[in-house]
């Protein structure tokens, strides 16, 4: 992923808890039939390797996990984002020098694809991944929920995934080539458009 110097992010605490909110990525991985991707919701587990470790499972049916794997594969998180109007900016007014262009947050994993079919780890990890996913939720659904002959045949249609990370970068798009001026009138024009989406990315615009 290329990572101009004024977006880089490389302190662990802000890449995982970007991965944490993120949850979902795209694994994509280079084979001799080419580059094959799928969207896969992925745990992290910190504390496993130098910059941890993440965890998901895919379809049996999926190709992917059959493929001959050329070098290591990549899970790409995405976080906030949004297009940024240059009219936003204050500098517009003074020279007209502006283009637009979006603001975002990326973090890009990669190390070596593992994968793994052992219904004890696959069981292991589906109740981390609900875990992780159905807290904070008034009714919790848990593995243990599903009668135990439908789990089997679930396990039977999956396939895990393991990436320990070697290389973690993350890339914070917002706007910190610009002046403090425009970078304000960024936020702001953001703020105006009442979003969820659009306020994330406005609170992430430094000062």
């Amino acid at each position: 992923m290329y990572i101009p110097t004024a977006f880089r992010e490389e302190t662990l605490g802000p890449l995982h808890e970007m991965i944490q909110a993120t949850g979902l990525a795209i694994v994509a991985s280079a084979t001799a039939q080419g580059v094959v991707s799928t969207p896969l919701p992925l745990v992290l587990v910190p504390e496993e390797g130098p910059y941890g470790t993440l965890y998901g499972h895919m379809a049996r049916a999926n190709p992917h996990w059959r493929e001959t794997l050329l070098g290591d594969g990549t899970a790409l998180f995405l976080g906030p984002s949004a297009y940024i109007s240059p009219s936003w900016y204050p500098s517009k007014q003074e020279h007209h020098r502006v283009a637009p262009t979006w603001n975002y947050v990326a973090v890009e994993a990669r190390g070596p694809l593992e994968f793994f079919d052992e219904a004890g780890r696959l069981r292991q990890l589906l109740s981390r991944l609900t875990a992780r996913h159905e807290a904070g939720l008034p009714l919790p659904w848990a593995v243990e929920d599903a009668p135990e002959d439908y789990l089997a045949e679930m396990l039977k249609g999956i396939v895990g995934l393991r990436l320990p990370i070697a290389h973690l970068d993350g890339k914070w798009k917002m706007s910190q080539n610009r002046t403090p001026p425009d970078r304000a009138g960024a936020a702001a024009g953001l703020q105006a458009q009442g979003t969820p989406a659009a306020a994330a990315v406005a609170s992430l615009i430094p000062e």
